[in-house]
């Protein structure tokens, strides 16, 4: 395809009058000349590289050059670049012959193009000059002749190929042509005034204007107009109506340029007025000098920034900075672009508390009161912080004062770093970097950057304005990792007492001592913070709270504070004892008070809302009495014959007056019965021209002052009662009952433990047993690969133990799949405390028993049987006690933590150690002094007494018989009533069982056995759990 060589766009000369009158003159001439010639080349043989005469025979069919871009009008000399392969033959071939071509510019730009991809109406040109370019195109001089119209296409695609109609000009009436001609050379030369390409344009195109259609189509040639348009002006063949046409774009270039000509205009003006400025303050500085004026009460923000900076004494480093930053900050054009930006850094530098000397003047006494009345419980949370804040005032310098709160949701992290705060009477400043991933959010952007800030801890110094605030970070478990850094990395800095003496923000980019900061740290887990950040901080654990304690923060806190946020008395709501337990055991059974204050919170706004309902309809009695009232004066009046104004006829008199005093317009409103006629008439007289709309809203305002409010008939002398029942009323159903707690009531279940950051939780583990040709075992619930590993140790050691003592063989195993299953499968859960449970599970199914009635468990077992520690045992006992467990399996390792655990947790509960899986075992299935399985009990039985004598199972018994463990004494109890011990029990079944083999009847143990065994592995638990870990 071919392309035009010259773009109009890219000249920049003008002409004058004068000079296109003389171009015109000179193409008059030139065509007579060309005239002259080409009657004596018509007598002997042309070049093809001559151009021939427009009146020559034209040939009719012509090849087709599909043209991009603009279309080339008849009577132009031009370069046209071919860089298609099939143009360029179409090119050759035409150099070798005639040297017409058919130039017709494509309606849509395509790849392949058609004859029928092309406008009708093209231009043909005569070939002067081709010259071959290195890339395998040509450049090719054309000069145009006349217009054509395709009458046949012969030759649809490349190379195109059509019969053609050549198109001659129609001329009208020469008079409105002249007038055209003189209107279209006089807008030119307006145009070309402000433009100057157009004058460039017209000397290098070789025209030949010698008839007003070539002037028109050269006009348009030039014009930046849409191609579109161009193209209409060639397919019009009427002089008149084409210079018609032309004179219309010359107007909208015309507009175009004033337009484009404001514009610059303005732009220069704006750019004289700044430099204008600039020389202007100069002189102005220089004046300021000499006059010396530069005085307090004139003071520039230089002088501000300098005086600030003396007073802090800056050394070193800092100093020099500082000084270098003024000096530029001096010099600096407050229109240059790096102004603001050090500006900003020098207010940052001049606010931040640079010599303040932190004192802590703050009493133990009244920071224990602060702390016992803004929580309850908590008490060993309180001692710590305590202990901290004991150290910090003996020493008056104690650096890295950093301590982490953890703990569920809800359990009160942020508000006890409030109350800290307030013990110490220093600020608080508190900020999250949960789903944080940019490093400088920590630490602060570079100062090349635009828009840079300071990071969270400078920013946080800056509005303290002191040295030693309380900084809570949130959620530090929950920062995250990208392309922009490590935040966690980021915080080493600022926590690491050996660093934070120095600390450097990318922003400020100068040393600073943030070491008097105390720290405090808020995170919903451990396992997620990375090692070097938990070994800078002080792990102070939250455990969530209990039944009880969620009553007692209820009573002293919760409740009054969403009292008083719904607009109710103090005493208005009185809640018995047993609906805050219900509320807390059935409707907000989680770890921290978040879901017990939504609870407190929904009932009051039902209580307000019953109270609204009351009042709006003892609003509407009142509001109807007092009507009747008022209609029953306004009657007595108008009895009584006294001219009384109806409520139409007020609005019309208030309409009338376009001036009314507010005591005016209440008179007039009141006028039903005390305004009289006099009044009336003297009131019409004034027309102060206060405007209509004045006067509807004032009396608007009136009327609306008259309304009977419903909040004024609140009845707040009521009382109401929270019971039971209350709550069925205000809450609906519970959220959480009784059989929603997990019970591992059928064989193959047990129940476990678990602790995640949302607090304990206790865990169902359920097992069956199914014909499979392969056997194996399968783990269902979304478990993690620690878990699964878990389960895969305690099958194999469970497998261990019913082939030794012949419970099932080897057969059974491969011939059943064993699928294990954890409830509420959308959760993750993964972790190694689950062994035992998964051991018991697995035992539990295999003997068809069923573990004891309340009886939950935790830790992790290895290959070889023993039971190894866990963490989180608060929590989960918290979590225990809130699902109604009595008894919990626990690792001996674990019984130094239950120390830790407070008594009012631990009360009701019975914990037994245990090292071995045989152990756990004995406890879970030992109901009543009776065992669940004969065998297994016998060989368990065994174990326990051979290794009665080891130094290990000494220690067991030791731990059994002190502390808070309680079933050791029970179970001695037990055995010493009715005077027989457990092994003489076992003795005892074992002698009937042999008994009844002999004689071929079972014992009453064996037919137990029988009938437990016959139950359905599985029971459906239709209870929905509906707590999230």
């Amino acid at each position: 395809m071919a392309k035009k060589d010259i773009d109009n766009n890219d000249l920049n000369v003008s002409i004058s009058q004068a000079e296109l009158d003389k171009a015109l003159n000179k193409a008059k001439a030139a065509s007579e000349t060309d005239k002259a010639a080409d009657k004596k080349i018509a007598k002997k043989p042309s070049s093809t590289k001559e151009i021939l005469p427009a009146d020559q025979a034209l040939p009719v069919k012509l090849l087709l050059i599909p043209l991009q871009g603009r279309p080339i009008f008849p009577g132009i000399f031009t370069p046209l670049m071919i860089s298609s392969s099939d143009d360029t033959k179409v090119i050759e071939e035409v150099c070798s012959g005639d040297g017409y071509i058919g130039i017709v510019m494509l309606k849509n730009e395509t790849e392949n193009p058609s004859v029928s991809d092309l406008y009708e109406v093209g231009t043909i040109a005569r070939i002067i000059k081709k010259i071959n370019l290195p890339d395998g195109g040509l450049n090719v001089f054309i000069s145009t002749l006349k217009r054509f119209r395709i009458r046949k296409a012969l030759h649809a695609t490349t190379p195109m190929a059509a019969a053609v109609d050549y198109l001659d000009d129609e001329e009208d009436d020469t008079f409105e042509v002249k007038a055209l001609t003189r209107a279209l050379l006089s807008e030119m030369k307006e145009v070309s005034e402000n433009n100057p390409l157009f004058s460039e344009e017209m000397r290098l195109n070789m025209v030949n204007i010698d008839h007003p259609g070539k002037i028109a189509d050269f006009i348009a040639s030039i014009l930046n107009i849409d191609k579109a348009d161009q193209q209409k002006v060639l397919e019009t063949v009427n002089v008149r109506r084409r210079m018609e046409q032309v004179l219309i774009y010359i107007k909208k270039e015309q507009e175009l340029l004033r337009v484009q000509k404001k514009i610059q205009n303005e732009l220069n003006e704006r750019v004289e007025k700044n430099q204008r400025e600039y020389f202007l303050r100069e002189e102005l500085k220089s004046i300021q000098e000499e006059l010396g004026t530069d005085a307090e009460g004139n003071a520039t923000d230089y002088q501000k920034f300098k005086k600030k900076a003396e007073e802090f004494h800056f050394e070193g480093e800092i100093k020099e900075t500082v000084e270098n930053e003024l000096e530029k900050f001096n010099l600096m054009d407050p229109n240059s672009a790096e102004y603001i930006g050090t500006r900003n850094f020098l207010e940052l530098v001049t606010q931040l508390p640079w010599n303040d000397k932190p004192e802590e003047n703050y009493s133990l006494d009244e920071a224990k009161k602060i702390l016992e009345r803004d929580h309850f419980g908590l008490d060993d949370v309180k001692k710590r912080i305590m202990e901290f804040l004991s150290v910090r005032k003996l020493k008056q310098d104690a650096k890295g004062s950093i301590v982490l709160l953890v703990g569920p949701p809800g359990v009160g992290k942020t508000s006890i770093g409030h109350s800290v705060a307030d013990a110490m009477h220093k600020p608080f400043y508190r900020f999250s970097v949960g789903g944080l991933r940019d490093e400088a959010e920590i630490k602060g952007h570079r100062r090349t950057y635009i828009g840079a800030l300071p990071g969270k801890i400078i920013q946080g110094l800056r509005t303290t304005k002191t040295r030693a605030p309380v900084f809570m970070i949130d959620e530090i478990d929950k920062m995250g990792q990208s392309y922009q850094g490590d935040p966690a990395s980021a915080l080493l800095e600022v926590l690491d007492p050996e660093q934070n003496v120095g600390f450097r923000d990318n922003y400020l980019d100068l040393p600073f001592d943030i070491s008097d900061i105390f720290f405090i740290l808020t995170a919903n887990t451990l396992d997620s913070i990375p090692e070097p950040l938990l070994d800078r901080a002080e792990v102070i654990q939250l455990p969530g709270y209990i039944d009880q304690e969620k009553i007692e923060i209820a009573k002293r806190y919760l409740i009054p504070k969403n009292l008083n946020k719904n607009g109710l008395e103090k005493n208005q709501v009185q809640y018995t004892k047993e609906a805050l337990l219900m509320i807390a055991e059935e409707y907000a059974r989680e770890a921290g008070v978040r879901n017990y204050e939504k609870s407190v919170d929904k009932i009051h706004r039902k209580i307000v809302t019953e109270l609204m309902n009351e009042a709006e309809k003892k609003a509407e009695e009142a509001a109807a009495k007092k009507k009747k009232e008022k209609d029953a004066e306004l009657a007595a009046k108008k009895a009584q014959g006294e001219r009384v104004l109806s409520q139409s006829e007020i609005d019309k008199l208030v309409k009338a007056n376009r001036d009314l005093t507010q005591r005016e317009i209440d008179s007039l409103v009141e006028s039903r019965w005390k305004l009289s006629q006099d009044d009336i008439d003297l009131l019409v007289k004034k027309n102060k021209n206060l405007t209509q709309t004045e006067v509807d809203k004032l009396v608007s305002a009136k009327r609306e002052s008259e309304k009977v409010s419903a909040a004024d008939f609140v009845d707040k002398t009521k009382k109401y009662t929270i019971d039971a029942k209350a709550l069925d009323k205000y809450l609906g159903k519970p959220v959480f009952d009784e059989s929603e707690i997990k019970k591992a009531d059928v064989a193959g279940t047990a129940i476990g433990l678990a602790w995640t950051s949302m607090g304990g939780d206790t865990l169902l583990i359920e097992s069956i047993a199914y014909p499979s040709a392969k056997g194996g075992l399968q783990l269902t619930g979304r478990m993690g690969d620690v878990m699964k590993e878990s389960a895969q140790i305690a099958i194999n050691w469970v497998k261990e133990q019913v082939l030794s003592k012949k419970i099932k063989d080897e057969e059974w195993f491969e011939k059943n799949l064993i699928h294990l299953h954890i409830p509420e499968g959308a959760v993750k859960k993964d972790g190694p405390s689950a062994g035992i449970t998964m051991a018991t599970a697995f035992m539990s199914l295999l003997t068809g028993n069923v573990i004891k009635a309340r009886l939950a468990m935790t830790g992790e077992l290895s290959l070889t049987g023993q039971v190894l520690p866990i963490g989180g045992l608060r929590e989960k006992t918290v979590a225990a006690r809130r699902n109604g467990i009595k008894t919990i399996l626990i690792p001996k390792a674990n019984v130094r933590d239950l120390s830790d655990i407070p008594d009012h947790v631990k009360a009701g509960i019975t914990f037994i150690p245990v090292t071995r899986a045989e152990e756990v075992m004995q406890h879970a299935f030992a109901e009543n002094g009776k065992t669940a399985s004969l065998s297994e009990t016998k060989s368990v039985k065994k174990i326990a007494v051979k290794k009665s004598a080891t130094k290990e199972s000494a220690q067991v018994r030791r731990a059994a018989k002190s502390g808070p463990i309680k079933t050791a004494e029970k179970k001695s109890a037990r055995d010493a009533d009715g005077g027989k011990s457990s092994a003489a029990k076992k003795e005892t079944a074992r002698h009937e069982k042999s008994v009844a083999k002999k004689s071929g009847v079972k014992s009453s143990a064996s037919k137990k056995s029988e009938v437990k065994a016959k139950k359905p592995a599985v029971k459906k638990d239709t209870g929905k759990s509906r707590k999230g870990k």
